[in-house]
């Protein structure tokens, strides 16, 4: 089993920055890549951002493309998103997610483990 717990969300003006951080435990061998998801109220759970263990081959949503960042840290076992020039619309609980399966990319339906989620709010 695996578990995750994210940290960094906030409060934060339109066009300020944020760094979420995900730090994973357990059987953290297992898993083939990490990403990041969103969901906003009222709004059905989007993917933003992810990334491959070994490789680091990353994928982002068309809407957070050239803001967001996401890294990893495999020592640490930790998977980071950096956002900048943030936006009203990017309001929402991240949570981050792993998958021990090589094509799950983007589909949250395809990943394993979730964390708990962390709020950022962007005020306008």
């Amino acid at each position: 089993q695996v578990q995750l717990v994210e940290s960094g969300g906030g409060l934060v003006q339109a066009g300020g920055s944020l760094r979420l951080s995900c730090s994973a435990s357990g059987r953290t061998f297992t898993i083939y890549a990490m990403g990041w998801f969103r969901q906003a109220p009222g709004k059905e759970r989007e993917f933003v951002a992810a990334i491959s263990w070994s490789g680091g081959r990353t994928y982002y949503a068309d809407s957070v493309k050239g803001r967001f960042t996401i890294s990893r840290d495999n020592a640490e076992n930790t998977v980071y998103l950096q956002m900048n020039s943030l936006k009203p619309e990017d309001t929402a609980v991240y949570y981050c997610a792993a998958t021990q399966r090589v094509i799950a990319r983007t589909r949250g339906s395809l990943y394993d483990y979730w964390g708990q989620g962390t709020q950022v709010t962007v005020s306008s």
